[in-house]
């Protein structure tokens, strides 16, 4: 099938790397956009699998899974299997609950993957850059009935970097904001904190912390999080840590071939591989 692709597909991107061809693309439900992109290293294997959450503010028509191509690209290239996901956003069917039903339904696809290819179940990342951050976190922790598709277990991941994204959508709606630069919190969650507290309180760390053994931040235009979510995130977490990169660009951290990129990587990559 056709990806999508909507205006400014590269998104901020410098992209000084040319995105190969997946060898799949997967879909996971049946509207348009419910699809991810399978790029697979070279070699054996079996290989660590990044499964990646695009940005966008979560408002349709600013960005899609194609600008987070040249980075799987470059994953793939270190030997690093990579799912790029593409999802619903405000405006087309996203939002609460309609983007986490879609990503809860492309977490589904790890285990499709692992089945068919070589893919080292024990070694997956979640991956999320900007507002993709909230499902690399949400996905591996276990809802109750108040999630925004109710009751649900974690998805069994090893790790999860976040690239200039919120460990809480709540606690940093205001810096989010003024981030993307015009109100995306609110129209997401469908309502101010003050309005649907119980769907800020559902998603907070807080209340439920993501299950993960590693939790890398790598941020720039966005503050590190605050030690009151760094420590709830760390109650479920064995490690958390971050990487601050002040004066970087929102998309240098994600651009292939950045110096700011490329004094990350190797960070990245340890997570990653699992070392």
């Amino acid at each position: 099938m056709t990806s999508v692709q909507p205006n400014h597909s590269t998104y901020g991107t410098d992209a000084q790397l040319q995105p190969s061809q997946p060898d799949a693309v997967l879909r996971y439900a049946d509207h348009p956009r419910a699809f991810a992109e399978l790029r697979m290293p070279a070699g054996k294997g079996p290989f660590p699998l990044a499964v990646i959450y695009h940005g966008g503010c979560w408002k349709t028509g600013i960005a899609s899974q194609a600008y987070m191509a040249p980075l799987a690209t470059r994953w793939q290239q270190e030997g690093i299997a990579t799912l790029n996901v593409d999802y619903r956003e405000v405006g087309d069917g996203g939002g609460w609950p309609g983007s986490f039903e879609d990503w809860a339904a492309s977490g589904r696809l790890i285990e499709e993957v692992a089945a068919r290819h070589r893919v080292d179940r024990a070694r997956v990342t979640l991956v999320g850059h900007s507002a993709g951050a909230l499902p690399a976190q949400w996905l591996a922790r276990a809802d109750d009935a108040d999630g925004p598709v109710g009751a649900r277990p974690a998805l069994k991941v090893r790790a999860a970097i976040v690239l200039d994204g919120t460990g809480d959508v709540g606690a940093e709606r205001p810096a989010f904001d003024a981030l993307c630069q015009f109100s995306a919190v609110d129209p997401f969650m469908g309502g101010e904190p003050q309005r649907v507290p119980e769907r800020y309180r559902a998603i907070s760390p807080a209340s439920i912390a993501p299950q993960l053994a590693e939790l890398l931040f790598v941020q720039a235009k966005l503050p590190a999080p605050s030690e009151g979510t760094r420590r709830a995130l760390a109650a479920a977490a064995a490690r958390v840590s971050v990487r601050e990169n002040v004066g970087a660009s929102h998309f240098a951290i994600i651009t292939p071939g950045n110096p700011v990129y490329t004094a990350n990587e190797p960070a990245m990559l340890a997570v990653l591989r699992g070392h």
